[in-house]
């Protein structure tokens, strides 16, 4: 399953342009604290959060996640995105709250391993 895949069959925004998408994504992870995604995401996770601040660039970095979907209809500052996308990293952005979204994320990827 790519980052590409999730994108399409969940209707995602992407938010950074030029930012690979043909990563692999393994599972989700849905926490606003940093800390938390720091010490318990795992490679390949796409983490689903309300954050929007530059850190959350170098905590999916070091992490080693598929990419940040933002819910709620967030969007970041522009220079958020610039850096998100001089990283590498995938900012990608839905209007369906957390809750949702998880459980779309869940869905689509427990389907798809079945």
């Amino acid at each position: 399953m790519t980052l590409r895949d999730v994108v399409d069959a969940l209707n995602l925004d992407v938010l950074t342009d030029g930012v690979d998408l043909d990563r692999p994504v393994k599972n989700g992870y849905t926490c606003d604290l940093l800390s938390a995604v720091l010490a318990s995401a795992q490679e390949g996770d796409l983490w689903i959060t309300i954050q929007r601040h530059q850190n959350i660039i170098a905590v999916a970095k070091v992490s080693s996640l598929s990419g940040i979907l933002l819910a709620g209809g967030i969007r970041p500052a522009d220079e958020v995105i610039r850096k998100a996308e001089e990283e590498g990293v995938p900012l990608l952005s839905t209007k369906d709250s957390c809750f949702t979204a998880s459980g779309r994320l869940y869905r689509f990827l427990s389907s798809e391993e079945g």
